[in-house]
């Protein structure tokens, strides 16, 4: 139960954060001709894809015992990246082929996806998933309570 909770709650975020976080970013204006990740409009997302993602970790956290909530939300946070490899894989074949109804098409463009994996994009992806759902792990885990203070009095007998 746990394992298709998790799943369904990193496909909602991946939607969220393919839909709505990249419309509202999109209100940002762009800056013409650039290609570098540090643009207004970029961080934009970011920031808003970072905040999704921290309520869809606390979401899926809130139902868990707290005690292993840091290791939880790092499971979270990989289980959602590579929720989110997996959809953009399949959406891409899945566009290929309806777009050109043919498997050999869709052969000659999967070795495309292998560039995909190892850009900066993909490695910008995982730390939006994982960096938010290992703060928001850490900060629903309890700490350790600093040891009582020891005083000279004695304890009520009451």
């Amino acid at each position: 139960m746990k394992v298709e909770r998790m799943v369904l709650i990193a496909f909602f975020g991946n939607y969220l954060v393919n839909n709505v976080a990249a419309a509202l970013a999109s209100l940002v204006p762009a800056t013409p001709g650039s290609t570098s990740i540090l643009t207004a409009q970029y961080i934009t997302f970011m920031i808003i894809t970072a905040l999704v993602l921290a309520l869809m970790t606390w979401w899926y956290l809130m139902r868990m015992s707290r005690a292993g909530a840091l290791m939880s939300g790092l499971i979270f946070g990989i289980a959602g990246f590579v929720v989110a490899v997996l959809t953009a894989l399949l959406t891409g074949v899945a566009s290929v082929l309806l777009q050109t109804g043919s498997l050999s098409q869709v052969v000659s463009v999967l070795p495309n996806f292998g560039p995909y994996l190892v850009s900066t994009t993909t490695l910008v992806l995982l730390g939006l998933w994982v960096v938010p759902a290992v703060i928001v792990g850490w900060f629903m885990q309890p700490r350790m309570s600093a040891p009582a203070a020891s005083s000279s009095m004695p304890r009520p007998m009451i």
